[in-house]
């Protein structure tokens, strides 16, 4: 069958702006935009008018159901589906949606994370059509994006404090434009999510336990190749996966993902899939779609998709990098500098925000991206470490240096790269260099936040960031606008800023021991280094003043989330403390057992045969795996006795430290005796499938 054309296949399942106006009446269609594109309140007499359209629109694409598709405190997305079908008088049905149903739903909430703002027999929740995300249909059903809240109001859900903080950037934004005589509609964050994944084979994956129940090997030595080669970076991508992306993109493209750039990673079986940017809030969405799709495409080529950080313990996890900037409605980028940066006044403002807001609320951004899986990725060679710094490049550097200092800033001409050959061009090489081991690196009109975890929602991440952002422009609005000298004041604030925030600039290796001890000792930054270190911070009083200031979280929402992440974290170990132990007993000791009965059948077979035979690989390997056994017995005991210790903590944050400095201590001494008895075990008694098939069988 004849592919499709791209451009007549993108956005085919959503109902976007092109099916709204060509469907929708022109005052029907003002009003929604009008929702859409300003933050207007909902005209609620519209609502059964798109409804209408919605469903006729998605019952001529195959649609018989609904449901209104949001983003619970789980971390994946979650839906209830409806059919369209009402009995008709005739006995037949028709195809009917209200504006009611397309409004508001009810979705049981009790068994959704709450973090004690309901008791578990308060089941009634909401959930609310967001009408600045396009619906779009899914498996015949018609997805309506939608936020989620309990019966007394509160937020339940990641969709709701991300348009909360994305309103709070915007009305702080537009104070600080209007002092520069600009008068914009909005002003809208974007981002652009870069998506890292592993594809490994189904039946591979089926033999691994460990990857079933908690999307990482618990166990598994190093096979004789992995990443050093350096060789599946940006190499031809092998037919399998081709296959994969193929299906992938137009997966994606039907549902008007952005999907443009894909590329082999570092690690064997690791890529990359990265979108064009969009609005936050449309970007959050479509992120959560991606790694949806990415799984189920996979599934049908064969493979499975993991999004773990550190689905293998050796070779680099994957992370999601997320680039984010600040526009106005007629597409003026806040965060480019333009030709001459030095003298862009609006934007080293802007800069300055970023730069403080990244200083003053560091442990947010921290906590914004941990989890227990992403513990594992940050600081390893892969991540940045877990310190949050700022990476500007020399040019910015040298402009913020000159400010602060009060001398002349020289101006750099941009360096033509001469490459040695006549026929390849000349080209203008950049005023700043990548560096990778940052966390927070500016990267020529955006900030690229590359801490997040592979399997994070980026509104996590983006509901920090921008109410920080929000919280400087505030501070910077409140003191401009009643100054006697705007540009007086201007360049004393910006200057008071970057003196006094420049410790969390660093254009160096993040990696060095010499950076973590200087950024400790002498900046004072904050290395937070786990979940248990970080999502405490969230209930620090500057925290919760400066979200609740801005209307992100009421108190009780503040108190509730940092409850079900630390939960989450506690129950995320434990599933893999016990499914490490139910290995060790069920499978690994066993098996080793048998390989050493068969050595010792070997051996007495062998001197039987003549007492000169000396069997020395057979002793050898029979006296390492029996002390190996011994070992691995009184690790897995120490470990079922630190898991059961947990139930005697009543406190989340008691059981979370307990699990950081007892279970995953022990957690990983277990691991280290199994794996070097892997490497002693004959492949045959071996009971699953060791990292070399793992991570080259898609090949």
């Amino acid at each position: 069958m004849e592919k499709q054309n791209v451009t007549e296949l993108f956005g085919t399942m959503v109902f976007d702006d092109r099916v709204m106006r060509s469907r929708l009446s022109a005052e029907v269609y003002s009003s929604l935009k009008k929702t859409m594109d300003e933050n207007a309140k909902l005209d609620e007499s519209v609502a059964d008018a798109v409804a209408a359209q919605m469903r006729d629109w998605a019952v001529e694409k195959g649609a018989t159901h609904f449901t209104h598709w949001f983003q619970p405190l789980t971390g994946v997305t979650a839906e209830k589906h409806d059919s369209f079908i009402t009995p008709s008088p005739d006995g037949g049905v028709i195809m009917e949606f209200s504006g009611k149903e397309l409004i508001k739903g009810e979705p049981d909430a009790s068994s959704f994370p709450s973090g004690g703002l309901r008791a578990t027999f308060e089941a009634r929740g909401y959930t609310a059509w967001d009408p600045t995300s396009y619906a779009f249909i899914k498996d015949h059903t018609l997805c309506i994006p939608t936020a989620f809240c309990s019966y007394a109001g509160d937020s339940l859900d990641k969709k709701t404090p991300l348009l909360r903080s994305m309103q709070a950037l915007d009305r702080q934004a537009k104070r600080i434009l209007k002092l520069f005589g600009k008068d914009v509609k909005y002003v809208r964050t974007s981002v652009g999510p870069e998506q890292e994944y592993f594809l490994i084979d189904k039946e591979m994956f089926e033999k691994r336990p460990d990857l079933v129940y908690t999307g990482r090997t618990l166990f598994g030595a190093m096979p004789p190749k992995g990443q050093e080669l350096d060789d599946h970076y940006f190499g031809v991508i092998k037919p399998r996966v081709t296959e994969f992306m193929e299906d992938l993109n137009d997966e994606l493209w039907k549902l008007g993902i952005l999907a443009k750039t894909e590329h082999n990673e570092v690690a064997p079986a690791q890529h990359e899939l990265a979108p064009i940017f969009s609005t936050t809030n449309i970007a959050t969405d479509s992120n959560q779609l991606t790694m949806e799709i990415m799984q189920k495409v996979a599934r049908r080529h064969g493979m499975v998709c993991l999004l773990h950080e550190k689905p293998f313990a050796g070779v680099n996890g994957s992370g999601k990098h997320n680039n984010w900037s600040m526009a106005t409605d007629d597409g003026t980028n806040l965060l480019s500098p333009g030709d001459t940066p030095y003298e862009n006044a609006q934007f080293l403002l802007f800069l300055a925000a970023v730069i403080q807001a990244v200083d003053d609320y560091q442990d947010l951004l921290r906590l914004s991206v941990a989890t227990a899986g992403n513990d594992h990725r940050l600081g390893a060679n892969e991540a940045p470490p877990a310190i949050i710094s700022i990476f500007l490049g020399d040019e910015l550097s040298g402009i913020l240096e000159s400010i602060k200092t009060g001398k002349p800033y020289k101006d750099k001409e941009k360096e033509v790269m001469k490459l040695g050959v006549h026929s390849l061009p000349r080209f203008s090489k950049d005023t700043t260099d990548r560096n990778r081991t940052s966390p927070f690196a500016f990267t020529g009109n955006k900030f690229e936040f590359r801490s997040l975890g592979s399997s994070n929602s980026i509104a996590c991440c983006n509901i920090m960031l921008n109410a920080a952002v929000a919280e400087s422009l505030k501070q910077y609005a409140d003191r401009l606008e009643g100054a006697k000298s705007f540009e007086d004041e201007l360049h004393n604030l910006i200057k008071e800023v970057i003196t006094k925030h420049e410790r969390i600039l660093f254009n160096g290796n993040g990696y060095s021991d010499e950076w973590v001890k200087e950024a400790t000792e002498k900046r004072g930054l904050l290395n937070l280094k786990t979940t248990a270190d970080a999502m405490p911070y969230l209930l620090d009083k500057k925290n919760m003043d400066m979200l609740m200031e801005h209307k992100v979280f009421s108190e009780t929402e503040l108190h509730s989330r940092c409850e079900i992440m630390l939960e989450n974290y506690c129950k995320t170990v434990n599933i893999e403390g016990n499914t490490m132990v139910e290995m060790v007993r069920k499978n690994y000791l066993p098996a080793i057992e048998k390989y050493l009965y068969s050595l010792a059948e070997t051996i007495g077979k062998m001197k039987a045969v003549s007492d000169k035979v000396k069997c020395n690989y057979e002793i050898s390997t029979m006296e390492r795996l029996s002390e190996l056994t011994d070992y691995i017995l009184e690790r897995v005991k120490d470990l079922e006795v630190a898991l059961d210790d947990l139930k005697d903590y009543d406190d989340i944050i008691r059981t979370s430290e307990a699990i950081r400095d007892d279970v995953l201590p022990k957690m990983e001494h277990l691991r280290k005796h199994v794996d070097e008895a892997e490497m002693l075990t004959s492949e045959e008694y071996w009971p699953f499938p060791s990292y070399g098939k793992l991570l080259f069988s898609v090949y």
